[in-house]
C-alpha cells in the first residue's frame, strides 16, 4: 500500500473543502481519479473542437469575396489553433501527453464538438458560425472561466475574449449581407434554417438524459446545466435575430411572460445521438483530414523533439 493510499481519505476530505470553498485545484493538488479523468474528458474534447473547428471555415478562406474578409477569416482560424494549444496545455497538467489526446480522437475515444460535423456550403456559413456557433461557444464557455481546474479556468479566460470578438465578426458579416441583394438575404436565411437546431445540439442531451452534468456540477467543473446554458443561448440569440431581419426556424418561439424567458421547440435527438456516433454529414471527413494532417506532420514532430533532447553546448569558462 502506498503513501498516498494510506492518507486517501485525508487527501479526499482537502480536496472536497477546497471544492467547497470554491477555491481552484491546482495541478499539484491530490485529486480523485475520476476528477481528473472527468477533465481530461471535457478538455479533450475542447480541445479538439477547436482544431476540428478550423475545417468548415478554412475552406471559405481561398474564396472569400474580397482581402478584408481574407485577413479576417485567416485571422479567426489562427485564433482557433491557439485556443486548441491553450487546451492542449491545459490537458497536459493532468499526466496526459498531447500524442495520447490526438490518438485517442482519431481511434474513436474521444469526441469533438457535433456542430463541426455539418458543412459549411455558403460564405454565409461563415457569418452564421460565427454568430450562432461562436455565440453558443460563448454561453458554454464564459462560466468555465470559473471551473474548479485553475489551468483550465484561466485558458478560458482569454479565449472568451477572442471568442467575442470572433461572434461580433460573424454578426457583423450577417448584417451586411442582410443590408445587400435580395440573394445575399435569402443566403443568410438559409443558412440560419441549417445552422439554429444544430447550434442548440451544442450544449449537449436535456439535463434528464446528460451521465455526466450533475457530478460535474458537484466537483465545480461545470457551472449551469446543459439546459440552462441553451435557454440562456435562446435568450441572447432572439433579439439579435429581429436586429438581423432574420427569423430563426421554430415555429414553438416565444416569449413567456410567467417565465420571464422564450420557450422554444424540442431539438431532434435522435439526430444529435447519430451525430455523435459518427453518422453526421461530416464525420468521416472531419476525423480523415485530421489524421491525413496528423500523418503529414511527424516529421515537424520528430524534428523538434530531436532538437529538445540535444544537449545544451558548452560554455566557454
Amino acid at each position: 500500500m502506498t503513501a498516498a493510499t494510506t492518507h486517501e481519505p485525508d487527501l479526499l476530505a482537502a480536496f472536497e473543502e477546497t471544492i467547497a470553498r470554491h477555491d481552484r485545484i491546482e495541478p499539484r493538488d491530490w485529486v480523485p481519479e475520476r476528477y481528473r479523468a472527468t477533465l481530461v474528458r471535457q478538455i479533450a474534447q475542447h480541445a479538439h473542437s477547436e482544431i476540428i473547428g478550423m475545417q468548415p471555415e478554412g475552406g471559405w478562406i481561398s474564396r472569400a469575396p474580397s482581402l478584408r474578409r481574407k485577413a479576417v477569416l485567416l485571422a479567426k482560424v489562427q485564433d482557433e489553433a491557439g485556443h486548441g494549444l491553450y487546451l492542449y496545455g491545459a490537458c497536459e497538467t493532468l499526466g496526459v501527453t498531447r500524442e495520447e489526446l490526438v490518438e485517442r480522437l482519431l481511434d474513436g475515444r474521444q469526441k469533438y464538438s457535433s456542430i463541426f460535423n455539418y458543412p459549411a456550403l455558403s460564405y454565409a456559413d461563415v457569418g452564421t458560425i460565427g454568430w450562432l456557433v461562436d455565440g453558443a461557444a460563448i454561453c458554454n464557455q464564459v462560466p468555465l472561466c470559473r471551473t474548479s481546474y485553475g489551468p483550465y479556468g484561466r485558458a478560458m479566460v482569454r479565449i472568451c475574449k477572442e471568442e467575442s470578438f470572433h461572434q461580433r465578426q460573424g454578426f457583423e458579416l450577417l448584417a451586411t449581407m442582410m443590408g445587400g441583394t435580395e440573394e445575399q438575404r435569402a443566403m443568410v436565411q438559409e443558412s440560419v434554417d441549417r445552422f439554429w437546431w444544430p447550434a442548440l445540439m451544442m450544449f449537449g442531451p436535456p439535463d434528464a438524459d446528460s451521465p455526466n452534468t450533475a457530478q460535474s456540477m458537484a466537483w465545480g467543473i461545470k457551472r449551469d446545466t446543459n439546459d440552462e446554458l441553451r435557454q440562456k443561448f435562446v435568450d441572447m440569440t432572439v433579439p439579435q435575430a429581429r436586429a438581423l431581419g432574420v427569423t430563426l426556424p421554430d415555429p414553438e418561439l416565444r416569449w413567456n411572460e410567467e417565465r420571464g424567458h422564450h420557450d422554444f421547440g424540442e431539438p431532434d435527438w435522435a439526430e444529435l445521438a447519430a451525430v455523435i456516433r459518427g453518422e453526421g454529414p461530416c464525420n468521416a471527413q472531419r476525423i480523415a483530414h485530421r489524421r491525413r494532417v496528423w500523418e503529414d506532420g511527424a516529421w515537424v514532430r520528430e524534428a523538434a523533439g530531436a532538437y529538445a533532447a540535444r544537449p545544451a553546448p558548452e560554455v566557454a569558462p
